[in-house]
């Protein structure tokens, strides 16, 4: 697997509100490997992002900064805190499965604040449409602490950007079924819960994503380097592994690794 480090760029002066046309995406339609193709490695989460190249950086548990090319920037599964910076998300997706996973008080100065849920056994849809970025959702069920259970309580978000498909499961409680499945589509690259337990049992989630096929995993959720590795131990067979050995890539699909790749993500706040 070939890993090339991309210089970092000037540092980005503020955000600005993307302008340019969306590629389209392939979702919904199943397509082959790159053959051949590199991952490209970023240095840090603030630096400019080239044309159709997305920025992604692991904050912390299930929360991600998702930057476009424009300056859009995603958090996923956010709770009030990214680390010491005066950045505003332009988007933010929220789950309630544990409060580790939003907030009751997002920012009111955050154009969109995205809950995964809606009334009780009814779940939501999203469809935000921001010219650059589309933002969806396939709603899921959730397991109550008490035993019971929520229909369609918690969401997984799909952001369709630069070309990519790039999915968050969520605090995903059970297999999708073949409509869920349907909705969510080809996704190029997911984030994925791994801790084994509080969302799916690893044999359940190991099938999830070999059947979603993504071009590259991003573990997230996971407590100890032991479940990690255990994970790793179960992909392997189908999956090459690569240990960034940071928080922060950046991807694009001209650029997506030619076998299925698993790359390990080490949390970090967004930091001055």
């Amino acid at each position: 697997m070939l890993i090339r480090l991309l210089t970092a760029l000037t540092l980005m002066t503020g955000t600005a509100q993307a302008q340019a046309a969306r590629t389209p995406s392939h979702c919904i339609a199943l397509a082959g490997e790159i053959d051949g193709a590199a991952f490209v490695q970023a240095a840090s989460y603030d630096v400019d992002v080239p044309s159709e190249t997305v920025l992604i950086h692991y904050i912390d548990h299930a929360s991600f900064l998702i930057r476009s090319h424009g300056g859009l920037n995603i958090v996923t599964d956010f709770t009030g805190y990214i680390g010491n910076v005066p950045m505003i998300p332009d988007v933010v997706t929220m789950n309630h499965a544990h409060d580790t996973h939003w907030t009751a008080f997002p920012d009111p100065a955050i154009s969109h604040a995205l809950n995964g849920w809606g009334p009780f056994g009814q779940g939501i849809d999203h469809h935000v449409d921001l010219g650059e970025v589309l933002v969806r959702n396939v709603s899921t069920d959730i397991r109550s602490q008490y035993g019971g259970s929520e229909a369609k309580g918690n969401s997984i978000f799909v952001f369709e950007m630069a070309g990519l498909c790039i999915g968050h499961l969520g605090h995903l409680h059970h297999e999708p079924d073949a409509g869920q499945y349907a909705a969510i589509g080809r996704l190029d690259v997911v984030m994925a819960p791994i801790d084994g337990g509080m969302t799916l049992d690893l044999p359940t989630m190991t099938r999830v994503l070999k059947r979603l096929k993504s071009s590259v995993v991003l573990p997230m959720h996971w407590f100890s380097d032991y479940t990690l590795d255990e994970f790793l131990i179960g992909m392997a067979d189908e999956f090459a592994v690569v240990e960034v050995g940071g928080p922060a890539l950046q991807v694009s699909r001209d650029r997506l690794p030619a076998r299925p790749t698993i790359m390990v993500l080490r949390p970090e706040w967004l930091q001055r």
